[in-house]
Formats: C-alpha cells, sequence, structure tokens
C-alpha cells in the first residue's frame, strides 16, 4: 500500500469531492425554489471535504480524530438532507439513493481512518 502523502490521496476526500459536485449538480437542476435546502445541502457536502482535509493537516492524531468526526457527522446530515429531497419529491430517487449510498460510503471511510487512528 503506498503510503498517503496529500489529503487528495485519501479516497474519503476524492469521494467528498465527487459528493460535492453532484450535490451542486442536483441543486442547481431542482433545488432552485428551496433556497435554505439547498443552501444547507452545499454547505454540508462541502464540510465533509474541508473537514477530512484539515483532520489531515492536523498535528496530533487527537486533532485529525476530531476533524474526522465531524466529517463524518456531515456526511449523514447530507444523507439526511437528501432525504427530504426524496420523500417531497425534488429530484428522481435513483440519483438521490446513489448519493446516500456515496455519503455512506464516505462514512465508513472515514471511520476507517478514525479506527487507524486512535490504534
Amino acid at each position: 500500500m503506498a503510503r498517503i502523502e496529500r489529503y487528495e490521496d485519501l479516497e474519503s476526500w476524492q469521494e467528498a469531492r465527487y459528493l460535492v459536485s453532484a450535490v451542486y449538480k442536483i441543486s442547481k437542476e431542482h433545488l432552485k425554489g428551496d433556497p435554505s435546502l439547498r443552501d444547507q445541502l452545499q454547505r454540508a457536502s462541502v464540510s465533509i471535504m474541508a473537514n477530512i482535509a484539515e483532520g489531515f493537516e492536523g498535528r496530533s492524531d487527537a486533532e485529525k480524530v476530531r476533524f474526522l468526526i465531524i466529517a463524518r457527522g456531515s456526511a449523514a446530515e447530507v444523507r439526511s438532507l437528501l432525504y427530504v429531497v426524496k420523500d417531497v419529491g425534488l429530484a428522481k430517487r435513483e440519483e438521490i439513493e446513489h448519493l446516500q449510498e456515496s455519503c455512506r460510503k464516505i462514512g465508513r471511510l472515514i471511520s476507517g481512518l478514525i479506527n487507524h487512528l486512535r490504534k
């Protein structure tokens, strides 16, 4: 396994980056009429990416874990907000479920990083 030297090398950050792009696309296409939901969804998705990066750059393992826990929480927030989008019929069910699975994957990847750092 290659040593990870930059946060951009982390699969969790790469997946979060994909998620941000997809959230912005859905927001542009389907959430024009609900700016508060759109903004919250966008902010939460960006928070995942930003906190993974911030955690990677942290000095101590405890500091890294703290930011990763925040990122994992933001992934859960995005997943939850996507239920609103799906339940009120603002976007295609399959499209939203794909993004929710991406959030779950990010959560699993982050949990793996947290477990590694806590050892």
